[in-house]
């Protein structure tokens, strides 16, 4: 009985199962198997039937590539006004006033006029109302992606391209254009939205939307938290309303960071405040929406509370005159004509276009994704590829940046009741009339509330470092790729960070794979469960069979991994055996011409009376190929776990059978085939059999393609099961009991041009023929 206050519950038990099963059927090999079971025949298509079946056409299938093609021709007719009307109109408003201040807010990010940023929350909803196939996410711009289009526009039209000389100073006195930077920038953001738009076409196009797969989430995690720290840096300078050099590249932010500091004696205090109370008013307001959102119907929607409110007094004090606050100034009224952005700028930002085509789907699929799973919907990734190319093409020939999807932007439209992208149409109606008719009365907006709003919305991102003990916990590898991208991203830049991250991440999967899991298996008593011998207790092992499982395919790269593998579960070198055993041998062989040894019946004797030189020191015969001389092969009776007649110290051998589960082999290479046959024939040599158990089929189809199988490589070596091979094994063993299990035949080079010769006359008839002998044993 539990002792007063002593709290701890006892263990749950675990569920019994008060049954089990008898199976009675023959032991079957591979072959066997195949020859009692016929394999059901595989019909392959050749090429032209393939095309003649991929391009035919009728009209259902050409209404299912169009409606493919077409989402909104799959859900738009099966729309229920009466039921989702309503809260589509409410979703579409409140992610509309948010999406019009975090567009503002994130083209500081992009480094464009903050009109822009409008423009980027606006014009990617339209195309992708048609094209996409997620209900949910809130499409425009996104701060990691921002960050990144940001990167690329003050690598390529940095403030130093823009100077110009100030009328009325000193000739070695310039000054910044910055009409002519912030249209050249522009310019910059929206060739870059288009050829971002072409590649993710492109790659929706071939069908590669399995690209994503290879951004894992711990990378993900680690690359968006690097992408948040980033961010933060870029808008403390706007909160602080301290003027620094716009550093790209390589340790960008520690420079950054370092000039913030030297300059922040010039800190502007009215700026700052503002800053400081948006951030904690809006983490405040966001954790009560978080905490209370089943009690809310709609969140409250801080962000546009503080931004009337902050417009409102810097408009009445007149920050910008009285204390030299930053403000917005000017928001252009209305919407630019369309026009190609110059592609001749496509060969400057190839590389880094890619990372963002990349990033931008992967984060807008991956939130897609969540919610798709919680309405119980699927959306087509190669899809999202069109349709996101297709949303950036269009909206950069309209001045817009790169655009995705946004979690806290796609979190407003879901919990205020959205039910599909009619929800964002109303959203961007929202956007149109700021664009249209409001963009005047935020022009005395200061822009440190804009930025505070941006900082507000990364504690998403910066709560993810929580998940790194969690992943430790589970699986080292992963905890160790969300910390390596993390550093390698926030100190060379998220672009490098990204590609670092990935190729890390493979280097471990490779890592895994070259050095798999592998154990050494044995039986629970009278069952057919075979379980690893270091792991589990009472476990028997098959006297003089060793059972080895190897989690992992047989490729180029692990083949000497593989190997070792085998080496450490029997205990020995098998190559190393033969050549020891080869060196006793000719030692033997040199000894009994010499008359100091006799070969019989009963194995290798010694003389009486004659001087034993078998200790003597000889040659070391590892490779008999240096040997000149003419060979031919005989045979002779060897006890080689007794003490042998010459000092060789031959590694002993206690099994005569390897059982390979084979079963979490997924695939071989040709590489991988040639060295199963080396080791076959390696332990064959010193009369150790292999067995392969629990091949899958067409890991023996890959087999017999590459010619594994001949006379020396047998199926009836391949069994179903490793209790098959087992249960063959002790059969083997039964019918050959009470035989001499002692005396081994072992293959032996011998000079062809000096026989052995037998030593007294009168022991003639006790003496062996050894090639005799053994083929009346192998008769027997």
């Amino acid at each position: 009985m539990a002792a007063p206050g002593d709290r701890s519950e006892p263990p749950p038990q675990l569920p019994e199962y008060n049954c089990s099963y008898v199976v009675s059927r023959p032991v079957y090999s591979e072959l066997a198997f195949q020859q009692k079971h016929e394999r059901r025949l595989q019909e392959r298509k050749t090429l032209r039937e393939s095309l003649a079946k991929s391009c035919s056409c009728s009209r259902k299938k050409a209404f299912g590539v169009l409606k493919a093609l077409l989402p909104i021709l799959e859900w738009l007719p099966k729309y229920r006004v009466k039921e989702w009307l309503l809260s589509d109109i409410i979703s579409g408003v409140s992610t509309g006033l948010v999406g019009t201040l975090q567009g503002m807010a994130y083209a500081l990010l992009a480094a464009v006029p903050l009109g822009y940023g409008l423009y980027s929350a606006f014009f990617p909803i339209l195309t992708y109302f048609i094209f996409g196939t997620s209900r949910h996410i809130s499409v425009g711009p996104f701060p990691v992606v921002s960050l990144m289009v940001g990167s690329v526009v003050l690598n390529m039209a940095p403030d130093e391209h823009f100077l110009i000389p100030l009328n009325g100073t000193a000739a070695n006195t310039t000054v910044v254009d910055s009409a002519a930077r912030d249209a050249a920038r522009v310019l910059v953001a929206s060739a870059l939205s288009l050829l971002v738009g072409i590649i993710q076409l492109i790659f929706g196009g071939l069908q590669i939307g399995f690209i994503v797969r290879y951004l894992a989430d711990p990378l993900v995690g680690g690359f968006t938290t690097a992408a948040a720290f980033q961010v933060l840096v870029s808008q403390v300078k706007i909160v602080l309303n301290v003027s620094t050099k716009n550093y790209n590249g390589v340790l960008s932010i520690i420079y950054t960071l370092i000039e913030i500091f030297q300059n922040i004696r010039d800190t502007n205090i009215a700026d700052l405040i503002a800053g400081l109370l948006t951030i904690v008013i809006c983490m405040a307001v966001k954790e009560i929406n978080d905490r209370f959102k089943h009690k809310i119907p709609v969140p409250i929607p801080i962000e546009v509370i503080v931004t009337i409110i902050a417009t409102a007094i810097s408009y009445g004090a007149n920050l910008e005159k009285n204390y030299n606050a930053g403000i917005v100034k000017s928001i252009p009224r209305g919407f630019s004509p369309p026009s190609l952005p110059p592609v001749s700028l496509f060969s400057e930002m190839l590389a880094e276009s890619f990372s963002i085509a990349v990033v931008a789907y992967a984060i807008a699929v991956s939130v897609g994704k969540v919610y798709a799973t919680k309405y119980d919907y699927t959306i087509d990734g190669n899809q999202e590829f069109i349709a996101f190319g297709i949303s950036n093409i269009f909206s950069g020939c309209f001045s817009c940046f790169v655009a995705t999807t946004a979690l806290s932007r796609t979190a407003v439209q879901e919990s205020t009741g959205g039910k599909t992208q009619v929800a964002g149409i109303i959203s961007a109606g929202i956007v149109m009339i700021a664009i249209v008719a409001l963009g005047k009365l935020l022009e005395p907006l200061q822009k440190s509330v804009l930025a505070a709003v941006v900082i507000a919305n990364l504690k998403g991102m910066f709560m993810q470092v929580c998940d790194v003990p969690r992943l430790w916990r589970q699986n080292k590898a992963d905890a160790v790729i969300w910390v390596f991208t993390c550093v390698v991203s926030i100190i060379l830049g998220l672009d490098l960070g990204l590609l670092a991250g990935l190729v890390f991440a493979l280097f471990t999967v490779v890592l895994r794979v070259q050095f798999p899991s592998w154990n050494s298996l044995g039986s629970i008593p009278s069952t057919d469960i075979y379980k690893s011998t270091k792991d589990y207790r009472n476990i028997e092992e098959p006297e003089g069979v060793k059972i080895l499982r190897y989690s992992s395919p047989i490729f180029y790269a692990n083949v000497d991994g593989f190997k070792k593998c085998i080496k450490s579960t029997v205990g020995f070198d098998a190559i190393r055996v033969y050549n020891k055993r080869l060196k006793a041998l000719r030692r033997i062989q040199k000894l009994i011409k010499k008359g100091q040894l006799r070969a019989t019946k009963n194995g290798i004797i010694s003389d009486a009376g004659l001087p034993n030189a078998a200790f003597e020191p000889d040659e070391d015969i590892e490779d008999l190929e240096e040997l000149d001389v003419p060979t031919k092969e005989i045979e002779i009776q060897v006890d080689w776990n007794s003490e042998l007649p010459v000092k060789v110290n031959v590694p002993k051998v206690p099994i005569h059978s390897l059982v390979l589960d084979c079963g979490a082999i997924s695939f071989l290479d040709v590489v991988g085939v040639r060295s199963l046959r080396v080791i076959v024939k390696e332990f064959q040599r010193i009369d150790v059999n292999v067995y392969f158990a629990s091949l899958q089929d067409h890991v023996m189809e890959k087999l017999e393609h590459c010619g594994f199988f001949d006379d020396h490589h047998r199926k009836d070596t391949f069994f179903l099961t490793v209790h098959d091979a087992i249960l063959y094994l002790q059969n083997q063993m039964k019918s050959t009991k009470g035989q001499d299990s002692i005396l081994e035949t072992i293959s032996l080079i011998q000079d062809c041009k000096d026989p052995l010769e037998l030593m007294d006359a009168e022991l003639a008839e006790e003496e062996l023929d050894v090639q005799d002998e053994a083929m009346r044993r192998l008769a027997s």
